[in-house]
């Protein structure tokens, strides 16, 4: 019923047999679960202790493909368009910032870097469109994106694909961000890149400035030699119930463990910094070649870690009945190569904003857009946020309550927002600030906030 499903509407034969590989594993009772005694923590080297000639990094930009995984509506804040399209500071959106580093790159470095968008048919029309200023943009013979495959919602109870009339589009979902090699294959984007000379691929979330295709990055992939590897930065607090990095006791390859990949009486183990020490920025290098064999080779299907994530089928109503998202994870394809490396950089090349108090920070004045259009950290540190989901976590109420921009957090080390607080122009954060529920207030213009260790 699913690949009737799928193949009614028009999705690509490879991403149906992908789909009805981990269908059979859904099928089967296996939950992608990686118990802790089966891993053993890693250790990596560091970028900065790397030496790269300027020819090597030079050709090895020239030779770079840019993927940005653009799929994602910004649901989570209330968004129903491309989260990419969201203003970040001086009237820029992500999408007017990724443009211009890489307009950049290109005149800097004589090199053709084309940018390729994935992006989902949520997404497509609104992207292309905020895009099409750019002249230039699209590389000649390539596309400017590819989409995104999706796959069937599937009901808990039964396993049947899930109907539902009040809005057939929810019975759809996205299979992951690990979709990118099979979108790439099926759409005939890997070939096309291959047949014009490409030979590497750097992908990396739209929502994350920090990930520039940085010449000497490449240039230290290039030269290691290996097929594929990630970039990992050093789990703080704010990390502990995310994934991390892993080898596997029974082959020593590396793995990637997501939050629900771990058994429940793992998750102190997931949460130990100092034993699970680098999580993934989700940027990613991969050789295309060595790409190509490993998909044509396994008919299409890397055969990644199932991720099993219980969701309602309206996600807004949860009196809906309880669905499998099928999904995998892009960064576990880690463990399909021989030979595939770790490298650690530093934060500044892992700049999410996954929430309203990430783009807080984003907006702030913590990071400086420069002429490169690259974003530099000018704060001593990045402070920790935390606002009232009640009245922030939402984009229209957040801008609601910056309506004459955000505070500065220069010297700030932490904020934290309970209730309903409007910021006025202006506005200082010095050190670490509590601001209390007392109903709807106001921070008056030109205040300094100022904690008692300020």
């Amino acid at each position: 019923m699913a690949r009737a499903k799928m193949d009614a509407a028009g999705v690509d034969q490879v991403a149906i047999e992908t789909f009805a590989h981990y269908y059979g594993l859904l099928e089967r009772g296996e939950t992608g679960l990686i118990p802790e005694s089966t891993i053993e923590p890693v250790s990596i080297d560091r970028l900065d202790d790397v030496q790269v000639g300027e020819a090597e990094a030079a050709d090895a930009i020239a030779h770079t493909v840019v993927v940005k995984l653009n799929g994602g509506l910004g649901t989570s804040m209330g968004m129903d368009r491309a989260k990419s399209l969201l203003c970040v500071g001086r009237g820029l959106s992500f999408l007017d910032v990724i443009a211009r580093q890489i307009l950049d790159l290109r005149a800097r470095y004589s090199a053709p870097l084309p940018l390729l968008f994935m992006n989902s048919f949520r997404t497509s029309a609104d992207t292309l469109d905020a895009l099409s200023r750019y002249d230039g943009l699209q590389v000649d013979g390539l596309p400017l994106e590819f989409l995104q495959n999706m796959e069937p919602k599937v009901l808990r109870d039964g396993l049947l694909p899930a109907t539902y009339a009040k809005d057939p589009t929810l019975e759809w979902c996205p299979p992951g961000h690990g979709d990118i090699y099979t979108a790439l294959r099926g759409s005939g984007t890997l070939d096309a890149l291959l047949d014009a000379g490409y030979r590497y691929a750097f992908v990396s979330n739209s929502d994350n400035l920090g990930a520039v295709p940085e010449p000497r990055v490449a240039g230290w992939f290039a030269t290691s030699g290996a097929p594929f590897a990630i970039e990992a930065v050093r789990r703080t607090a704010s990390d502990r119930k995310g994934g991390h990095f892993a080898r596997r006791r029974t082959d020593g390859r590396l793995v990637l463990r997501e939050t629900a990949q771990t058994p429940d009486e793992d998750k102190t183990a997931l949460a130990d910094l100092d034993r699970h020490r680098y999580c993934s920025t989700n940027n990613i290098w991969f050789d295309l070649r060595a790409m190509k064999a490993a998909l044509d080779d396994r008919d299409g299907i890397l055969g990644l870690p199932m991720i099993r994530n219980v969701k309602h089928l309206d996600p807004a109503d949860p009196s809906t009945p309880e669905v499998f998202q099928i999904e995998t994870a892009m960064g576990a394809a880690i463990e399909v190569f021989d030979g595939a490396q770790l490298i650690e950089v530093g934060r500044d090349r892992f700049i999410p904003v996954k929430t309203t108090n990430d783009l807080l920070v984003l907006r702030s004045d913590v990071y400086e857009i420069g002429a490169d259009f690259a974003l530099t950290q000018v704060a001593p540190e990045v402070p920790y946020v935390d606002l009232d989901s009640d009245h922030y976590k939402l984009v229209r109420d957040f801008d609601q309550r910056f309506p004459d921009g955000v505070p500065s957090l220069q010297k700030a080390s932490s904020l934290r927002v309970d209730g309903d607080w409007t910021f006025e122009r202006g506005v200082q954060i010095v050190g670490a600030v509590t601001l209390e529920d007392q109903g709807s207030q106001r921070v008056p213009a030109g205040q300094v906030l100022a904690g008692p260790d300020a």
